[in-house]
């Protein structure tokens, strides 16, 4: 089973050529079934351009979550700490093969609305 992400651009491409080795979430879908990611990058993109395997999903308070992860982050440690401000619980999900599409595609293919999820969606 595939989820759908909704991705700033600059983090998605830092994902899609190998640099950012982890895609940080306030919250994470339940399905245990997931295994993949399709990434949706949003504006000024608006595109799906690439996916990801999930190797795996750390989960743990926000300090712990940074320190497991920062070298791979692909993000500062002030934006980090902004994102999970007030929060005791962190999710990190380990990106593995993850694979641009050769021609990025409208969000309409998948999600005949258009809108794209605030958080992620489930795609079966």
């Amino acid at each position: 089973m595939k989820v759908l992400l909704s991705i700033k651009p600059e983090y998605a491409e830092k994902i899609l050529s190998g640099i950012k080795k982890y895609e940080f979430r306030k919250s994470i879908f339940k399905d245990q079934r997931v295994t993949t990611v399709v990434i949706y990058a949003t504006k000024p993109v608006g595109k799906i351009i690439g996916e990801f395997e999930i190797d795996d999903i750390l989960q743990d308070k926000p300090t712990l979550i940074w320190r497991k992860t920062k070298r791979y982050s692909g993000i500062s440690k002030e934006f980090f700490e902004k994102y999970f401000n007030g929060r005791n619980k962190a999710f990190a999900i380990k990106v593995k093969n993850p694979s641009a599409y050769n021609v990025p595609y409208e969000l309409t293919k998948l999600i005949p609305h258009g809108v794209p999820p605030q958080s992620f969606c489930y795609l079966r």
